[in-house]
């Protein structure tokens, strides 16, 4: 491997993952030694990253000359923050893993005074009462969803029936107890909401409905709405 290479990836090691990161650690990631690590990390403060540390107590990027600052704004930083940690309490592990590392690219890329507000964020969010935990990788879901790729699925409903669904995935929304997926459903010739704690045993087709997700997705939320609207007038009267 080229020391440039290897900087790169001693840089990319730093970004990712629970901070600090001891040169043990950074040496069995890279597939060199510890003594490696010290001058490459000594390398990379020379051209101007700024890499607090040091050997026995391990190092965190705290700016990335590789990269440009971001511009944000106190009210827009603390935007990020909320909603990222909001991903954080209700995301599937993926995404949750996801919003903590998209956190941790921000420090390294906000200029100081920014990157401290960052660190110490006055608002936050927290659940006590989580979703349910999906019972599928919902990664594979929302790949499916974006590839516009028809997945088939075990499910049980509320009443304990069990069915096979075979659906167009549209979108997949957070709710306060439970994610659901939107979705064109083969079966009932109907959109249908499913939760993804009662999903089971989900695969991927070979069938793709592209380029109808946005269309569908868009005649879905308006028959929801309009059921919305219904039931608001059928309480008031």
């Amino acid at each position: 491997m080229s020391r440039t290479a290897r900087l790169f990836q001693l840089m990319q090691a730093l970004r990712s993952g629970p901070s600090p990161k001891t040169s043990v650690q950074l040496a069995q990631d890279l597939g060199v030694s510890a003594r490696t690590v010290h001058r490459d990390i000594d390398a990379l403060r020379g051209l101007g990253a700024v890499i607090d540390g040091e050997a026995g107590f391990g190092f965190t990027l705290i700016e990335d000359a590789t990269l440009p600052p971001l511009g944000f704004t106190d009210d827009e930083l603390e935007a990020l923050v909320l909603g990222l940690r909001e991903v954080q309490s209700i995301g599937d592990p993926g995404l949750a893993d996801a919003a903590g590392a998209v956190l941790r690219k921000l420090q390294g890329r906000l200029p100081h005074r920014q990157s401290h507000r960052l660190s110490h964020a006055v608002l936050t969010a927290t659940r006590f009462d989580r979703p349910a935990r999906p019972t599928i990788d919902v990664r594979d879901l929302r790949q499916a969803t974006w590839d516009e790729r028809t997945v088939e699925f075990a499910y049980t409903d509320a009443k304990g029936d069990a069915t096979r669904r075979r659906v167009n995935p549209l979108s997949i929304v957070y709710m306060d107890r439970a994610s659901v997926l939107i979705s064109w459903c083969h079966l009932r010739q109907d959109f249908r909401i499913f939760r993804l704690d009662r999903m089971r045993d989900m695969a991927l087709t070979e069938d793709f409905f592209r380029p109808n997700r946005v269309p569908l997705l868009r005649l879905a939320l308006d028959r929801l709405r309009a059921e919305r609207a219904a039931k608001l007038r059928e309480d008031e009267t």
